[in-house]
C-alpha cells in the first residue's frame, strides 16, 4: 500500500493481507506496520487512519466491491 509506505519510517515492515470476501461481498484488508510507526499511520484522533479507509472504500467502489481496512 503506497499510502502507508509514504507515512512510515520502516517501509519494509508494511504488509497488506487480504481476507476472502465475506458473505455480503465485503473484502477486508489488514494493514500491518512496525510498532514504532503505528502512531504515524493512525494520526491524531485517528484522522489519517480514517482517510486511508475512505480512499480504500472509494477505490473498491470503482471496482464494484465493498472494502474494510483494519490496522493491525
Amino acid at each position: 500500500m503506497a499510502v502507508a509506505k509514504g507515512l512510515v519510517e520502516d517501509k519494509d515492515a508494511v504488509q497488506v493481507t487480504v481476507d476472502e470476501p465475506r458473505e455480503d461481498g465485503t473484502v477486508v484488508y489488514h494493514l500491518s506496520v512496525a510498532e514504532n510507526d503505528m502512531g504515524r499511520v493512525i494520526g491524531k484522533q485517528g484522522r489519517i487512519a480514517k482517510a486511508i479507509r475512505v480512499v480504500m472504500r472509494a477505490a473498491a467502489v470503482r471496482k464494484g466491491e465493498k472494502a474494510v481496512v483494519e490496522i493491525d
